[in-house]
């Protein structure tokens, strides 16, 4: 039986793999269907529902170039925080997640992000 840190390793690496070639239902299975991403755009906060995010955010079947590392896992019981770095050429992106397991599975249940634009 794995940990859970292998568990929540595996849900990251959903929304990671997925993400990265572009497979929305594998984005998916990272998610818990309340799931929310928010960030700030303009100093304004952005709410959009997690399917909002998997219809506008990925792009189906195009394979992207970038490197991702998994900064941190901590879990406290049935709570977990990740950070996760996502560098493309031109910028990064510094996602964090809260997970929550139930019914024995970790799923992401809020995303946060921070985008960083590289200097030319």
């Amino acid at each position: 039986m794995s940990t859970d840190k292998e568990q929540i390793q595996q849900t990251i690496s959903h929304y990671a793999d997925g993400g990265t070639n572009g497979e929305i239902e594998k984005v998916a299975r990272a998610f818990h269907p309340s799931a929310y991403m928010k960030f700030a755009k303009e100093n304004v906060l952005v709410d959009v529902p997690i399917n909002d995010y998997l219809l506008n955010y990925i792009k189906p079947g195009i394979v992207q170039e970038r490197t991702i590392v998994v900064n941190y896992i901590d879990i406290t019981g049935t709570a977990a925080a990740v950070k996760l770095t996502i560098d493309y050429s031109t910028h990064q992106f510094v996602d964090y997640f809260n997970l929550v397991k139930t019914e024995g599975q970790w799923l992401i249940v809020s995303k946060i992000f921070h985008r960083i634009n590289k200097q030319e």
